[in-house]
């Protein structure tokens, strides 16, 4: 398979195990209209931060779990007038590849800063999303072949869908100084192929339109489908007789799909249509109630299907007259994404979140079908809170004015700042950011489990037991700890096997061996990931 070599990557390739693991700090919950200071626990989440640290912060509790993951990234396109900073030149990422890359970030050419900044992103996100899950990158041709080579590279070949093509525009540029742009892709990958299965999308009300009943069948609308077949076969070169008498043969080249037994079988059965008149060409009725209850989605997604970028300005104008986006998605493209890719309780991730559209199009398709999807956003930009955010309350709570009023879908969210880093400069625990956050990063490393505080039925320091092994941290902020016998006096859970975590150990090698207790020092042996 091919491979993408480009200046730095050599720095990043594994650059995501360096990033410090910081924590989320909750800022405030916003609940079916009301802001609250407690958490709404409706696993709807907005961080504000960068999203390579925020990706990092969110693997104790969802690695492996997202089902579908949908992102906009910049395109790359060298237009620094937008809101949304569509250029690797800003100035957050240009500091990062100096950090990272070192000097020769100095040397990078447009396309090699771009790699550098989405290749450690795409490795945490195919770390988050789950087995039978997909993610779905929104690009154009700046950076359309170099995506679809990193990304045969993270998540393997073997596990490419498709590139959807999408009608961003119904008419041409005509100041465009080569070709007019019409389209954009949408570039798709499985973490596990096999294990994927895409959901039928609905038939529209064109779709349906085919489905009649002339002759009012008890069985419901029908359709007229072909009889012949593109392929010749003598077994069913048969002619058929019309009802006024009229012979029909296959056209050249081609044959019945049915045997003449079968054929006659489907005529008894009144399966047979020879069209309203009587004199046309035999036709099998295809019952709506038999078929498949939708159509399996096509790579050409025009605007009919999933809108396009006037439809999107118009959306987002209507939610914001104030709009300073100018060139959003619309919230249809990405809930046929949805429709097409998750289950009614799904998790969907978007790391370059925008104006907030996975949201609004979580939150509608939710509404439409009574799901329970849930969505995270991640947005490094200041206008997290009051764009993001803003647009997602007022989806929540509806929004329009005495000309046109949307109703509210309902539904909550939390808001959260990336905060402080566990682990100081020094290497040290920062007691700062609180006992039970140190818990679960130290529980998820030993396990890949998202943590749950146990039940009091052990010592304080128990954190929980998996494939018989129970783990203990055994820490005090202002205190030196030690593991003696007088600690494991305390410990009630039997297992086959113990690690314990603390400052000292007093046991001795072969009481810890007959014992199968196998101590970790703090913090030198927590595992940096």
């Amino acid at each position: 398979m091919p491979t993408l070599h480009w200046i730095g990557k050599e720095k990043v390739i594994n650059h995501h195990m360096d990033v410090p693991f910081k924590v989320l700090e909750h800022s405030y919950g916003f609940d079916n209209g009301k802001q609250t200071n407690t958490e709404t626990q409706s696993g709807n989440k907005i961080i504000h931060g960068d999203n390579l640290e925020a990706l990092k912060a969110l693997l104790p509790e969802y690695e492996g779990k997202i089902k579908c993951i949908y992102i906009d990234p910049p395109y790359n396109t060298g237009n620094e007038s937008w809101v949304y900073n569509d250029n690797v030149n800003d100035p957050k990422i240009k500091k990062w590849l100096g950090q990272v890359v070192g000097k020769e970030s100095e040397d990078l050419s447009r396309h090699d800063k771009w790699l550098c900044m989405m290749y450690p992103r795409l490795k945490l996100l195919h770390k988050l999303l789950a087995n039978d899950g997909a993610i779905f990158i929104s690009i154009d041709d700046n950076e359309q072949a170099n995506l679809k080579l990193i990304c045969d590279e993270i998540f393997g070949g073997g596990n490419f869908l498709a590139t959807i093509t999408w009608q961003k525009k119904y008419g041409p540029a005509n100041d465009a100084k080569y070709l007019s742009e019409t389209h954009e892709y949408v570039i798709s990958f499985a973490k596990e192929k096999t294990l994927w299965k895409p959901k039928l999308v609905q038939r529209d009300e064109k779709q349906l339109k085919a489905f009649k009943n002339p002759d009012n069948d008890i069985r419901g609308l029908w359709r007229a489908s072909d009889l012949s077949a593109r392929t010749y076969s003598a077994s069913t070169d048969y002619p058929i007789e019309g009802l006024s008498g009229d012979i029909f043969y296959p056209p050249k080249s081609r044959s019945w799909i049915f045997t003449k037994e079968r054929f006659l079988e489907l005529l008894q059965d009144n399966r047979i249509t020879f069209g309203t008149n009587g004199k046309g060409r035999p036709m099998q009725k295809k019952f709506l109630s038999e078929v498949k209850q939708g159509i399996t989605a096509q790579t050409w997604w025009d605007r009919d299907f999933a809108g396009d970028n006037k439809i999107a300005r118009y959306e987002l104008k209507e939610i914001f007259p104030e709009n300073p986006f100018d060139t959003p998605k619309p919230s249809s493209l990405l809930k046929r994404i949805f429709e097409i890719s998750t289950d009614y309780d799904s998790l969907i991730l978007d790391s370059f979140a925008g104006s907030g559209t996975t949201a609004q199009a979580v939150l509608n398709l939710n509404k439409q079908d009574r799901g329970n999807r849930k969505f995270i956003l991640i947005e490094m930009e200041d206008y997290a809170e009051n764009i993001t955010a803003e647009r997602v309350k007022r989806v929540i709570k509806g929004y329009g004015d005495n000309k046109k009023v949307i109703e509210g879908t309902g539904g909550s969210f939390d808001f959260y700042e990336l905060g402080r880093p566990l682990f100081n400069e020094d290497g040290n625990l920062n007691e700062s950011v609180g006992i039970d956050k140190i818990r679960s990063y130290v529980w998820y490393t030993e396990t890949k489990m998202t943590f749950v505080e146990p039940e009091k039925s052990d010592n304080k320091y128990f954190l929980g037991k998996k494939d018989e092994t129970a783990y203990y941290f055994n820490y005090e902020p202002n205190e030196i700890t030690t593991l003696n016998h007088e600690f494991l006096s305390t410990v009630k859970t039997k297992s086959e096997q113990y690690v314990i975590y603390a400052d000292n150990c007093l046991l001795t090698k072969e009481f810890m061996s007959k014992h199968n207790i196998i101590f970790k020092k703090i913090p030198r042996d927590i595992t940096r990931f």
